[in-house]
């Protein structure tokens, strides 16, 4: 019997075809559980969509294809309710669905649907019931991730709509297909052969983002360019928006203030000037009367030397404001993005930010950069216009592997608030580490900003439930580009799609979405998903103890942003140089924000400044973000600072070659082409955070001038040797050449 068994196992890992992962978490593979196979292919016999529109077209397609490959049926359709049948509709394309939304009085919803298995006398069927065509498409993709996780589908009742209205993915792309911060190879967007090429990346992109419920896309970079708004570009987003409408996808552009000068001919951009702001309206209805559904636009202003409308001594929401005014006619929004800085600079030939451009004016040292948002934008909550958007980062500072939520969600109250997630791993290894986000999405998520008291979580104010807004969204920076399995790291994907269905329903665990992804993605083999579903769910706070642990931040390579570099302090600012944010010294490491340092926690409410504002009971996942903490600070493992530091680096390696063993082992149960793919960047994964380890240690010794505990591995390499690493050509800098 053990001999049998071994020769399944040999022969199922025999018949593993090889996958380049193009096909993401839409492969639709036949079912391997003998028993639900014969169950779905009992009861998927017919179907009845009326394709009255061209989203119902693609759902009826996406249907047929999905069930074609999981269960091998080629089904018929038929125009009744035939036994064994799928029906699909909404109340205009279907007097069947209805009768049975009617008779059950749901209500979807404008992008929701209802997914119910139903037995009348001999009559057994599944009804995917939406009051819209996008909501027929969103419940197919739902009723293929059942069919594809190997769910049972008797007795099925679902019901679910969107939590936030705009669900949106930001590529920082530039016309010239470099991705800003991007590690999976050029943009997809191919603008020399747009118009008349319509890539099938292109239908594909859709398909996947509909899947997931994500319905909005920023085609541009945020460091704008003016040529996205002439005409024969403008053809070109027109093209794209064709291909996307029938998926509920809408299109964005990213906006550069300066366009009425730079394009327009004019001679100012100030946002209160008469021209400036005719101009917009007539570029807006240029944009519309190709594009009705444009969806509006996404605005870097007076941050990282984009223009904005403080050039003019106007505000934030000035600026806003008329764009806002353009769009509304069209019902088309504004996001505004509220990563500002000042960028008053000496001049450099260095690049530090999230963008790249250079800045020229007196050198200026910050008070605390975690500040500044605040700063700028809590004196204009309910200045702006209701379809202005304030798309605010996770984090007070930019993206890092931990932060604590930006104090603005709980700080304005009149003014819709939209998140920003970052998806590409600009801080998080780039395109060669493993790291799961979904556990840093609902970190943030589920904080509680104590806004209106306790239970004012972070979701709440951008699902617009807490205060009362009608108009909401979040955003994540795209990790995608033309690599073949869309994302480089083939575990990139996960983030794309956690991003997607977490956007839908934020109520969803990091473990259910992970295990979603892999039984679709990979395998519904057990024993894989219990192994993969650990190396997950352990990642980000791997890639956290080797690189940032204990709270700190924005220690790595300045410019690239690729590996560590807390030794940097000659940047051309105080808060481009990682020295400004951990504060090292002989007395201690970390950053005072407490009343007696730059006190940005007062920029929290009440109860959670309570939370970080005492050292000795601050959450130690934050202590060095509000905290300089001497080096002989008692941990509550009992450890002193520097030990814990030397522990929490340390675990992070070791946790990166647990993860290797761990895959190692999944051989048999992942196609060979991945399974290598993968494994080889485990390799590199662990090389790179013990030269985190290594590099972060040695720095912070020359001031704690403590041994690194000798039960821990030492390093093989010196400090001088770290500091000499040149890397001229590393990858994601991209902009705008």
């Amino acid at each position: 019997m053990k001999s049998c068994f071994l020769y399944i196992f040999l022969m199922a890992s025999l018949c593993l075809k090889a996958e380049n992962g193009y096909e993401l978490w839409m492969r639709y593979v036949r079912v391997q559980n003998p028993v639900l196979l014969k169950q779905y292919q009992s009861a998927l016999k017919y179907y009845a969509i009326q394709t009255t529109s061209a989203t119902l077209s693609v759902a009826k397609n996406e249907l047929l294809k999905g069930i074609e490959g999981l269960t091998g049926n080629r089904i018929n359709e038929t125009q009744g309710t035939e036994n064994n049948s799928i029906i699909a509709g909404t109340p205009a394309s279907s007097a069947f669905i209805k009768r049975f939304l009617d008779a059950g009085n749901y209500h979807p919803g404008k992008e929701g649907y209802i997914i119910q298995s139903e037995k009348t006398g001999s009559k057994s069927r599944i009804v995917i019931a939406a009051d819209n065509d996008i909501g027929v498409l969103y419940g197919v993709f739902a009723f293929l991730r059942l069919l594809q996780t190997e769910q049972n589908i008797h007795d099925l009742f679902i019901e679910s709509s969107p939590k936030i209205q705009y669900r949106i993915l930001n590529h920082w792309d530039n016309l010239n297909r470099t991705v800003e911060r991007g590690y999976a190879g050029a943009s997809i967007w191919n603008w020399h052969t747009l118009p008349d090429y319509i890539d099938q990346r292109y239908i594909d992109y859709a398909r996947a983002n509909a899947s997931v419920g994500i319905n909005g896309t920023v085609l541009t970079n945020v460091n704008a360019n003016s040529l996205t708004l002439t005409a024969p570009y403008l053809q070109k987003v027109k093209a794209l928006a064709d291909v996307f409408r029938p998926y509920g996808i809408k299109v964005f552009l990213t906006a550069k203030f300066s366009a009425p000068e730079e394009i327009g001919g004019l001679k100012t951009a100030d946002p209160l000037n008469a021209e400036v702001k005719n101009w917009w309206r007539q570029k807006c209805n240029e944009i519309y009367a190709l594009i009705p559904d444009f969806g509006g636009f996404l605005i870097k202003a007076n941050s990282e030397g984009q223009p904005g409308p403080q050039g003019y001594g106007r505000t934030h929401a000035d600026g806003a404001n008329l764009f806002a005014d353009a769009l509304a006619p069209h019902g088309g929004i504004v996001m505004w993005r509220a990563f500002v800085y000042d960028v008053r600079v000496q001049n450099t030939n260095e690049h530090f930010g999230e963008g790249h451009q250079e800045a020229t004016g007196n050198a200026i040292a910050a008070e605390d950069r975690f500040k500044q948002a605040y700063d700028e934008f809590k004196p204009l909550d309910g200045k702006f216009r209701k379809n202005v958007l304030l798309q605010v980062k996770n984090g007070p500072i930019d993206f890092q592997p931990r932060e604590p939520f930006s104090p603005l969600f709980g700080a304005m109250p009149q003014t819709p608030l939209m998140m920003e997630f970052q998806l590409t791993q600009e801080y998080l290894g780039q395109g060669t580490h493993l790291v799961y986000e979904a556990p840093l999405f609902k970190e943030c998520l589920d904080a509680d900003t104590y806004a209106k008291g306790s239970g004012s979580a972070v979701a709440r104010v951008i699902d617009g439930s807490l205060n009362d807004h009608p108009v909401t969204g979040i955003a994540g920076v795209a990790n995608i580009g033309n690599d073949i399995n869309w994302t480089g790291h083939p575990f990139g994907q996960a983030n794309w799609y956690a991003f997607g269905r977490l956007a839908w329903d934020y109520h969803l665990s990091s473990a259910q979405v992970a295990e979603e992804w892999l039984r679709q993605t990979f395998s519904n083999n057990k024993i894989f998903i219990a192994a993969a579903q650990k190396i997950m769910l352990a990642s980000r706070e791997a890639v956290v103890n080797y690189m940032t642990p204990l709270g700190l931040h924005h220690i790595m390579g300045t410019g690239h942003h690729y590996g560590p570099a807390p030794w940097v302090d000659n940047a051309g600012r105080a808060d481009w140089n990682p020295v400004y944010y951990h504060k090292a010294d002989a007395a201690g490491i970390g950053f005072d924000r407490t009343a007696a340092g730059s006190n940005a926690l007062a920029q929290y409410q009440p109860e959670v400044q309570k939370q970080w504002n005492n050292r000795s009971t601050c959450d130690e996942k934050y202590l060095l973000w509000f905290h300089h903490v001497p080096w002989s600070f008692k941990m509550n493992t009992g450890r002193s600072l520097w030990d814990e530091l030397c522990y929490k680096y340390n675990a992070g390696v070791d946790s990166v070659r647990w993860m290797r063993e761990q895959w190692n082992r999944l051989n048999a149960y992942v196609d060979a082409e991945r399974f290598t793919s993968i494994k080889l960047l485990l390799g590199i994964q662990e090389k790179e955070a013990v030269w985190w380890r290594n590099a972060c240690l040695l720095y912070f010794q020359t001031f704690s001038k403590m041994a690194i505990p000798s039960k821990y591995e030492q390093p093989d390499k010196t400090l001088t040797y770290y500091k000499s690493l040149k890397f001229l050509y590393a990858p994601g800098i991209g902009g705008n050449l």
